[in-house]
C-alpha cells in the first residue's frame, strides 16, 4: 500500500493541479498553435542545452567519485544520469537513488559512497538557485513589488484567499514539499540503523573536498546551469506572444519553475505550469497565451526525458553486452 501511494499520490497531485489551472481552457487554441504559430526551428535548438545539461552533470558526478577510488566509465555516469531523469517521472525522487544503483551494477561503484555524492551534489545544486534566485529579485524587484500589488498580497482578505482555487493549488504544493522532507527524513532514519552505511555516505560527501581540477567542477558547475536557463529561455522564440519577452523576464520564470518542481510530481507537472503562467502574466502575456505556452513546452521538455532515459538504457545495455 505505501508503495502504490508513493506512485499515485504525485500522480493525483499533479493531475488536481493541472486540473485547476486548465479547467476552463480551449485546448483547441493548442492545437492551432502547434500546427500554426510555433517555430520549430527554436524549439529543437531549446533542446541542445537540455541535453547538454546532462552531458555536463555526469561528467561532474564522475569527478566527485574519483576520490573514492572508484573509476566509473564517463559514458555510464551520463547514462546513469538520462535513466535518473526518466525514472523521475514515474516516482519523483527515486532517480537519485537509481542512479546511484546504475553505477553499482555497471561499473562495480559503491552504493553508498555514490549516494553520499548526490547528496553533496544536491547541496550545491541548492546554493546555486538560492545565488540565482538572490540576483533576480535585485534585478526585476519592481515585478515582483507588483505583483504584490496586483494580488493584493499585502492586504489579503481571508475569505476571498479561502474561496480562490489558487490559495488551494499553493496550500497542495507546500503539504507536497512537506510530504518529500518527511520521507527524506524516514529514509535517512532507515540508513542512520544500518551499520556502516552512513559512514560511507559521509565519505561521499566529504570526497568534494579531494577533488582534483577544482576550476573543472566549477566550470561544469556553470555550464550545467546556464544549459539548464538556456533550455527553458530558447523556448520564448518559439512563439509570438513570447518573443518579444528580454532574458531577465526569462530568468525570473527560470527560477520560478525551478522552485516549483521541488514540489513531487512527475517532472513537476501542475506546479511548473502554475509557476511559469503566473509569472509570464506580470509580463503582459494573456493567461490563454501563457496557458498554451507552458502546456507545449513541459510536453516537449518530459518527452526528451523519456527519449533520454531510453538512449541511456539501450546504451548501457549495449556497452555491457559489447
Amino acid at each position: 500500500m505505501k508503495k502504490t501511494l508513493k506512485i499515485v499520490l504525485p500522480i493525483l497531485l499533479g493531475a488536481f493541479i493541472l486540473y485547476w489551472v486548465y479547467r476552463d481552457f480551449d485546448f483547441s487554441r493548442v492545437r492551432d498553435v502547434l500546427l500554426h504559430d510555433t517555430d520549430w526551428g527554436w524549439m529543437l535548438l531549446s533542446l541542445v542545452p537540455g541535453v547538454l545539461s546532462h552531458v555536463f552533470r555526469g561528467w561532474r558526478w564522475k569527478q566527485t567519485l574519483e576520490p573514492l577510488g572508484a573509476s566509473p566509465r564517463r559514458g555510464s555516469c551520463v547514462d546513469a544520469i538520462f535513466l535518473s531523469y526518466a525514472a523521475n517521472l514515474v516516482l519523483p525522487r527515486v532517480g537519485e537513488v537509481s542512479r546511484c544503483g546504475v553505477l553499482a551494477r555497471h561499473d562495480q561503484v559503491s552504493f553508498a559512497q555514490s549516494l553520499g555524492t548526490v547528496v553533496t551534489e544536491r547541496l550545491i545544486d541548492t546554493l546555486c538557485i538560492l545565488l540565482i534566485t538572490g540576483v533576480t529579485f535585485l534585478l526585476q524587484m519592481p515585478v515582483f513589488f507588483r505583483f504584490f500589488e496586483e494580488t493584493g498580497t499585502k492586504i489579503p482578505s481571508l475569505v476571498h484567499l479561502l474561496m480562490s482555487p489558487w490559495f488551494y493549488v499553493s496550500l497542495f504544493c507546500v503539504i507536497g514539499v512537506v510530504a518529500l522532507f518527511y520521507y527524506l527524513l524516514r529514509a535517512l532514519s532507515f540508513f542512520e540503523r544500518v551499520r556502516g552505511v552512513v559512514l560511507h555516505v559521509w565519505q561521499g560527501i566529504l570526497s568534494l573536498s579531494r577533488v582534483r581540477h577544482v576550476s573543472l567542477y566549477v566550470l561544469y558547475t556553470l555550464l550545467i546551469w546556464a544549459c539548464y536557463y538556456y533550455h527553458f529561455y530558447l523556448t520564448l522564440f518559439c512563439f509570438p506572444f513570447t518573443a518579444g519577452l528580454d532574458s531577465l523576464a526569462g530568468l525570473v520564470m527560470f527560477v520560478a519553475g525551478t522552485f516549483a518542481v521541488i514540489v513531487p510530481t512527475p517532472n513537476g507537472a501542475g506546479p511548473w505550469h502554475f509557476a511559469v503562467i503566473t509569472m509570464m502574466m506580470l509580463y503582459g502575456v494573456s493567461a490563454t497565451d501563457a496557458a498554451v505556452f507552458a502546456l507545449i513546452v513541459h510536453g516537449v521538455q518530459t518527452l526528451l526525458v523519456i527519449l533520454l532515459g531510453g538512449w541511456g538504457w539501450a546504451h548501457l545495455a549495449w556497452t555491457n553486452r559489447r
